[in-house]
């Protein structure tokens, strides 16, 4: 069988490995720069076909895929006269990777539907070293028709892949998904914190929570810098978190209803970063709980 031409924007760590992974099972692949030089050398070198702006991209391209940071940067890299829209072959299906707002994904749906073309929302679970192997957890949302097109790449991506429904339930989806992970892992982190300010040791604190019904995940992804000093078993800088649970509070707002536990999630998220550690893993939300406690 054919493989179907894919184009690719947005090579940042999860991007580039996904684009490695489909490399490794023989698509050929159109991609562009955006911020990371190195890893679009290293697709080139690998037989991909680098072009200059988005519009090539879906020129070249039956899968137009995108794996950007926000929102804004989505929706520069669709419109204009040098966007993905711009370009699109007539049948293309584009595919949005990212952690996205859901009202943003469903005005660009419009666009590309009028277009000549189908866009899904497929944010993504899980990590690039994930990706590396096709292991990845998708979220994918939109046309059924354009999702049993695309379902066959999706499987050499993921190894969990959904149809979640309409398109923006996804990123719907994925929104709630990291709202509650960001809510739970800071709120191990400042119980670590607490723990210092109580002379309780971390280590019998981890032992009894993990002992019951709290224990999670999350809970051993802060654990590994509470009581190691390993801040990537949660991979996740604190400024995406931000963004992420910032984007939930607003789709809350665009829903006309008001999100109660985001809230404190969000502002200590938000301090963080405006003090300088939003480059920091989530997990090191302890070390800025601390210094709000004078620890």
């Amino acid at each position: 069988m054919t493989h179907p031409t894919i184009g690719f924007i947005g090579l940042g760590l999860m991007g580039a490995a996904m684009v490695g992974r489909l490399q490794d099972k023989g698509y050929g692949m159109t991609v562009t720069a955006n911020r990371s030089r190195p890893n679009i050398d290293a697709a080139v070198a690998r037989g991909a076909t680098e072009v200059a702006t988005a519009r090539d991209v879906a020129a070249a391209s039956d899968i137009i895929m995108l794996c950007m940071d926000t929102s804004d940067s989505v929706e520069s890299r669709m419109r204009g006269a040098d966007g993905v829209i711009a370009g699109l072959k007539p049948g293309a299906v584009v595919i949005d990777f990212g952690t996205s707002l859901p009202g943003s994904t469903r005005a660009l749906g419009a666009e590309v539907a009028e277009a000549g073309g189908t866009y899904m929302d497929a944010p993504l679970g899980r990590t690039p070293s994930h990706a590396k192997d096709g292991l990845l957890n998708i979220m994918a949302a939109g046309d059924k028709a354009a999702f049993d097109k695309v379902e066959p790449v999706l499987k050499d991506l993921g190894e969990n892949v959904f149809h979640l429904g309409a398109l923006g339930s996804g990123h719907t989806i994925k929104l709630m998904n990291n709202f509650f992970g960001m809510t739970v892992a800071n709120a191990m982190a400042e119980a670590f914190a607490m723990a210092d300010v109580a002379g309780i040791d971390r280590q019998q604190l981890y032992d009894v929570m993990a002992a019951g019904p709290l224990h999670s995940g999350m809970m051993d992804f802060v654990s590994g810098y509470g009581l190691k000093g390993d801040p990537n078993q949660l991979a996740f800088a604190i400024r995406n978190a931000a963004k992420d649970v910032g984007y939930y509070a607003r789709m809350a707002e665009e829903a006309g209803v008001e999100s109660i536990m985001s809230k404190c999630a969000l502002s200590a998220l938000r301090e963080a970063t405006e003090t300088g550690h939003g480059d920091n893993m989530v997990s090191q939300m302890i070390d800025f709980y601390a210094s709000k406690m004078g620890k």
